[in-house]
């Protein structure tokens, strides 16, 4: 398990892993998954989840356009138990986690192909933990 910035989250094992500066990451090869954490200007009420949802839309489609690429997939889903939004493009998965005035960055960058070998990315989404 690998803390951070008010948060833990588990890695494989045989992984090579970093912390440091608001900053998780481990990586294997070319496969790398991390957390990083940035602070937000308002605190973020979980009843205006819609609104953040759209304005996170946007920041996930302007990554994936930096990348030379499109979203292949956005959606709401459950991380250590509350709503969030995830996106995929290329071999990139990448979550928004919002506690508080906390922004939790989950990202997870697979191997050749798109594949998650390792299990790595199943595990940083299932895993993560704010504390």
């Amino acid at each position: 398990m690998l803390r951070g910035g008010g948060f833990s989250v588990a890695v494989p094992s045989a992984w090579r892993s970093r912390a440091g500066g608001g900053l998780v990451a481990a990586r294997s090869g070319p496969a790398a998954v991390s957390v990083r954490t940035f602070t937000l200007l308002k605190r973020y009420d979980p009843s205006r989840f819609a609104a953040a949802a759209k304005e996170l839309d946007g920041i996930a489609a302007k990554l994936a356009a930096e990348a030379g690429t499109t979203l292949s997939e956005s959606r709401t889903t459950t991380v250590d138990g509350r709503r969030i939004r995830a996106y995929s493009y290329d071999a990139t998965r990448i979550g928004f986690v919002l506690v508080g005035r906390r922004e939790y960055q989950l990202l997870c960058r697979l191997g050749p192909g798109g594949a998650d070998k390792d299990g790595a990315c199943a595990l940083l989404f299932a895993s993560f933990n704010a504390a």
